[in-house]
């Protein structure tokens, strides 16, 4: 349970940023495929930005917990995945 807290609280730090991509994926085209590959390609570049520069440290919490970067990210990106076929449904079933 307290794991599933961490890594929420890792989420957190991502929710707005995905919230208007996935509004602006679904104002465009509200195409579930289209949607979650570019969440998988965000989460991706995000992920190596993390590896890549000096924010690297910022992680060193959640290692110190025994959660690896690619564990983050992968639960960023399945987590992400769900809320933007919640939203694309609503897209889709109002508009």
């Amino acid at each position: 349970m307290n794991r599933l807290i961490v890594l929420l609280n890792f989420y957190k730090l991502y929710i707005y940023a995905s919230l208007i991509v996935t509004i602006t994926i679904g104002v465009i085209n509200p195409n579930y495929v289209a949607a979650i590959v570019t969440k998988l390609f965000l989460t991706g570049f995000a992920w190596y930005f993390m590896m890549e520069t000096s924010n690297k440290q910022k992680l060193t919490f959640y290692k110190n917990l025994g959660m690896s970067p690619l564990i983050l990210f992968l639960f960023v990106f399945f987590t992400d995945s769900v809320i933007t076929a919640l939203v694309l449904f609503l897209f889709n079933t109002l508009l």
